[in-house]
Formats: structure tokens, sequence, C-alpha cells
């Protein structure tokens, strides 16, 4: 009887831990890979049989990275198209979420359903017209087209998230800034921002990785190499007649820092965040 329990308790443990070894190994291991062929010469990645750890380390692939102002260019491009589009859609999307957290106005139930509706167009089938709505508007190859094309993707998921977070809040707590004389701006930004800096980590997370690691709106509107971004610079390390693997992977190690950073840094607002915001109140 004592066996047959032993059992049952150990076996669903051992293939849990079986289950999340196969899991971190699946994860981590393209990771892993990534990093080390960045530290190896372009001619030791073709090496057989192949080996995850390079027999001499070098670093020309980064001294190639940080010695060519071109390059550190597309991450500057990255830093400033993510950052701004980051903070207009998280001024946006809180100012809106209170709008259909706390008031009832008409239309707003149509307005819900057509900001969700737009999360189900896929972004490729609108590149061709966005593509003519920037060069009519004279905008191509600006920083401008690719921010204000990559708010209409970040704006519904923000708005929506938000909404969810502060229908999580009380509403007696915009009632007592009115009872002491404050205004619902007050309530606002004296008593509900505060309170929902989970969410609002969460959803700036969420935007900056989204407008970091886009590719296809980056390639489509922009031309010249000053406006290019990380994921376009490592695309243009294809040339006709070679791949730079080692610069590749490289580019691809100092691309991913910045959003394992903010990660790490923000894990437990942006949990607490998501979590809040997918419970309806």
């Amino acid at each position: 009887m004592a066996k047959r329990s032993l059992s049952r308790t150990i076996l669903p443990t051992l293939l849990t831990y079986l289950g999340l070894a196969v899991g971190l190994v699946f994860a981590g291991f393209p990771i892993l890979w990534m990093f080390f062929t960045s530290l190896k010469s372009n001619t030791e990645i073709f090496a057989l049989p192949p080996r995850l750890l390079p027999d001499h380390f070098t670093n020309v692939a980064y001294l190639s990275i940080f010695n060519d102002p071109a390059k550190i260019r597309f991450f500057l491009n990255s830093y400033l198209v993510a950052g701004v589009v980051t903070l207009l859609t998280l001024l946006i999307a809180i100012l809106t979420a209170y709008g259909f957290s706390r008031y009832s106005f008409r239309f707003k139930n149509t307005l819900n359903v057509f900001i969700i509706s737009t999360q189900t167009v896929p972004p490729i089938t609108l590149l061709i017209p966005y593509f003519g709505m920037v060069v009519a508007f004279g905008i191509f190859n600006t920083y401008f087209a690719l921010i204000l094309t990559y708010m209409v993707f970040t704006l519904p998921y923000a708005i929506l998230l938000m909404t969810g977070y502060l229908n999580t809040l009380p509403r007696e707590l915009d009632e007592a800034v009115l009872v002491d004389g404050g205004s619902s701006w007050t309530a606002l930004w004296r008593v509900i921002i505060p309170l929902s800096v989970p969410g609002i980590v969460a959803t700036a997370v969420y935007t900056f990785l989204l407008a970091w690691n886009e590719f296809l709106f980056a390639l489509t509107l922009t031309k010249s190499m000053d406006m290019r971004t990380v994921p376009i610079g490592i695309e243009l390390l294809m040339g006709q007649h070679a791949f730079e693997w080692n610069e590749m992977m490289a580019m691809s190690v100092l691309g991913s820092l910045p959003l394992l950073l903010l990660y790490l840094i923000a894990q437990r607002y942006f949990l607490a965040g998501m979590a809040a915001g997918s419970v309806k109140s």
C-alpha cells in the first residue's frame, strides 16, 4: 500500500521535472548555440562534426560591430523607434483605458469591438496599403512612418490590457478624490496611475518587444542605411556571395540583451500586470 502511494507521488513529480528539462533544453539550446557561434570564426562555424563550444574563442565579430558606425546606427534607430512607440502607446492607452473603464458613453461597446477586431487582421495583409499611404503622405524612409505604423499594432493590445487592469481597481478610489474636491484628472494621475504600475510595466514591456523585433514594416518603409533597425541590420549581413554568420549571431546577441535585461528588471511587475489584466472584474 505504501509502495503504491509512493509511486503515485514520485512518478508525477519525475514526469513534471522531465517535461521541464525537455522544455528548458528546447528553449535554451538555440540561445547557447547563438552565443557560442558569435565567439567562433566564420570558418570554424562549419567545422564537422559540429561543436557547441569553439576551439578558439574570438571577439572579432563583436569588434566588427562596435567599430562600424553603420551597425551602431542600427541599434540607435531601434532604441529611438521602440522607445518613442512605447511612450506614446502608454500615454494614449492609459487615457483611453481610463475612459473605457470609468465612463459610459455612446458607442462604447462598438469601439471595444472595433479595437478587438483590429487584432484579428494579419499585419502582412496591411503591408501594401500602408506602403501606399506612407508614400502618399511623403513620410517614406522616416522615423515618423515607423512610429506611426507600429502604434497601429501596439495600441489595440495596450488599450485592452490597460482597460482590464484598471477594471480591477475599485471605483471608490475615484469617488474619494471627487469627494475631496479633486477632479477625474487628479484621480487618474495622483491615485490610479501609481496603483497601476504593474499594468503599465507589463504594457510597456510588451510594446517595446513588438517595436524592437518588428522586421517586415521596417524593411518595407525604410530605404537608406541610416534608417535601418537591428532586425534589418542582421538581414543585411547576408551578402550575395557570403554570409557573416558570426557577425549575425553577435548582432543577435547584442540585439537580445536589451529585451532580456528589460524583462529581468520588470519581471515581477510584468507577471502581476499580465495576470491582473487577464481577469475581468
